[in-house]
């Protein structure tokens, strides 16, 4: 799903992809992106396609989790199946925007765990503000999945998963719908062992630190602010 092509485009445009950073190259979201960034789409329409365009990157983002084996009874015979430690998966949105991806880790995923990051891009500065943190306590046994519309500067998430790690978090990985290269470097220059998966690389960021071509705010068109 994540194609080599895709990132052999940007290396041949001098821009190296870290190997960290997974862009998940995928029809539907191609086709949903495009009516998520429009103008024109109404914040109901925007939630829904927030919520799909996630369960779409959730589906890569979770092809790793650790297995543990079991025998299973089909209507034929006995044979080998397979468990994910579903308690132990923590969904972390970063508030506000984050909440709009949670939906789409429940749809996949029902029995995980949901935490909360409070930061915000403080709109001088362009720094990010923690103004509230909660997440189940025994972070070190955790496997975290941080949720972030946007991956503008990089501050937010890089902040939060040092907040996570602070707290012994070794098992974390993040989702972004659309990323900027000045982001990405970041986040990959501060982050190598944290994994993200984005459903796009836009241009760059213009001089109000938005992603361009972007989709504007993501916090207001979600909820019409």
């Amino acid at each position: 799903m994540i194609l080599h092509a895709l990132k052999e485009r940007w290396i041949n445009l001098n821009m190296n992809i870290p190997d960290n950073f997974h862009i998940v190259d995928h029809a539907l979201i191609k086709h949903k992106l495009s009516i998520l960034r429009h103008i024109k789409t109404k914040s109901k329409e925007f939630r829904e396609l927030t919520t799909e365009i996630t369960s779409l990157l959730a589906y890569q983002a979770t092809k790793n989790l650790a297995l543990s084996s079991c025998e299973i009874e089909t209507p034929i015979t006995v044979t080998k199946g397979y468990k994910v430690k579903l308690d132990n998966i923590v969904f972390v949105p970063i508030l506000r925007a984050g909440l709009g991806m949670i939906e789409g880790m429940l749809s996949l995923i029902p029995n995980g765990r949901v935490g909360y990051i409070g930061m915000e891009r403080d709109h001088n500065t362009h720094k990010p503000v923690d103004y509230y943190f909660k997440i189940p306590k025994q972070a070190d046994q955790k496997t975290f999945i941080v949720l972030d519309p946007m991956l503008a500067t990089g501050g937010t998430m890089i902040a939060a998963i040092d907040r996570l790690k602070d707290l012994g978090a070794k098992d974390i990985h993040s989702i972004c719908i659309i990323s900027s290269p000045e982001g990405m470097n970041q986040f990959c220059n501060n982050h190598r062992d944290v994994n993200i998966y984005t459903g796009v690389l836009d241009e760059k960021l213009n001089e109000n630190k938005y992603i361009v071509p972007g989709l504007g705010d993501a916090g207001d068109r979600l909820y019409g602010t």
